[in-house]
């Protein structure tokens, strides 16, 4: 699948005049104010701009998590806007993975259950043996058994990534993953997420402040009052 995405013209995102409004009534509030934004297959995008500019509000938009009030969103070469929640969840299987600041483990699970019950859950044929391997990929081979309460920080956001990864997704998005992490346990993860996502040869949006992390991208976009303002190279 990422490599038919990869050899496609088409752009991995592409939205145009997506608009997202919360509330009803006399107080509506505008999040997002008609955003255009395309990356195309391949790439590496940083999303930057303060608190409250509407960043994660665009992520949740363009990994099918939140519907957009207005626009068009076209995501993996599926027509987002289109589609109900169902429809939205089956899209983000094996397409779309997601990695949060709160790494969102199971406290019951392992950490191979965690990465290995949402692919068991898709249908995946051998959901803990691809669970393994991705986990020794992030350097946890050791750790399989630990529940996260055992785990380090940098350890729970390397299962989480895991995770991500897993259904080998066209599409990555990060949301402030290093914003739990001292800052070098935070380098660490950020060179295992380029390093898994150059495996994959996926697609990359992530949402950060750190610079370090923005330099690493092929591009950057900064948004500011739900608008992209700027890009730089």
């Amino acid at each position: 699948m990422t490599d038919a995405l990869s050899a496609s013209p088409e752009p991995a995102i592409a939205a145009h005049n997506v608009t997202l409004t919360l509330g009803t009534g006399k107080a509506p509030v505008e999040i997002l104010r008609g955003v255009d934004l395309m990356v195309d297959a391949g790439a590496s995008v940083a999303l930057l701009g303060p608190s409250g500019s509407g960043k994660s509000s665009l992520m949740a938009v363009l990994a099918g998590l939140e519907r957009a009030s207005g626009g068009t969103i076209r995501v993996a070469g599926l027509d987002f806007g289109t589609m109900d929640e169902d429809a939205l969840a089956r899209a983000r299987r094996g397409r779309i993975g997601i990695v949060l600041q709160a790494f969102h483990l199971l406290p019951t699970m392992t950490a191979l259950e965690n990465v290995a019950v949402p692919l068991e859950l898709a249908g995946h044929a051998d959901p803990f043996g691809r669970a393994q391997a991705e986990l020794e990929a992030v350097g946890l081979g050791h750790r399989l058994t630990h529940y996260p309460a055992q785990l380090s920080g940098g350890e729970q956001q390397r299962v989480a990534i895991a995770r991500a990864m897993a259904g080998e997704p066209a599409i990555i998005f990060a949301d402030e993953p290093t914003g739990n992490l001292d800052t070098a346990t935070g380098h660490a993860i950020i060179d295992l997420i380029f390093a898994r996502r150059a495996a994959l040869g996926a697609t990359l949006l992530i949402i950060t402040h750190d610079p370090a992390l923005a330099d690493h991208c092929d591009r950057v976009v900064v948004m500011h009052d739900g608008r992209i303002e700027e890009r730089a190279a």
